[in-house]
């Protein structure tokens, strides 16, 4: 079985978005990345104040995950956006369109929260995928049981 997705901009009595699908759906195997946040494989934080190279380094963090499961940026069906302030959007949308380039946009949600898991932190990125039933998982060739 192969993945497949939907994706609905604007159903009916809904105004339409330039920013996220309103709905989708699809078949396939699903996949959760925890929220990801600006930290680098050492656990540093990658642009303390600097909410666009945070938003880039979220997204790079979420691409690992995603290959790690045998998916990619195409695959993913919701993002939860947090953020320390709604002023970050933005940033986090220019993110976000370049390393979907060009794919359908998930749904979306964001929150503002008061603070993150380490004050320095502006953004953290969660995401749901539906990966082809064929996918297998990249990174270090482990058994996706073991993985965790």
């Amino acid at each position: 079985m192969t993945s497949h997705l939907t994706h609905v901009p604007a159903p009916d009595g809904l105004a339409p978005s330039p920013q996220y699908s309103h709905v989708v759906w699809g078949t396939g195997r699903f996949v959760a990345i925890s929220g990801q946040c600006a930290l680098d494989a050492s656990g540093a934080v990658v642009g303390e104040g600097d909410a666009v190279a945070q938003a880039h380094q979220v997204f790079a963090n979420l691409e690992r995950c995603l290959t790690a499961a045998g998916a990619g940026f195409g695959d993913v069906v919701k993002l939860t956006y947090f953020v320390t302030d709604v002023a970050h959007l933005p940033a986090v949308r220019d993110a976000r369109d370049a390393y979907f380039a060009g794919a359908p946009l998930p749904a979306s949600s964001a929150v503002q929260v008061s603070a993150l898991v380490r004050p320095e932190l502006l953004v953290e990125i969660e995401a749901f995928a539906l990966v082809p039933e064929t996918a297998r998982a990249g990174g270090s060739g482990a058994d996706l049981r073991l993985l965790g």
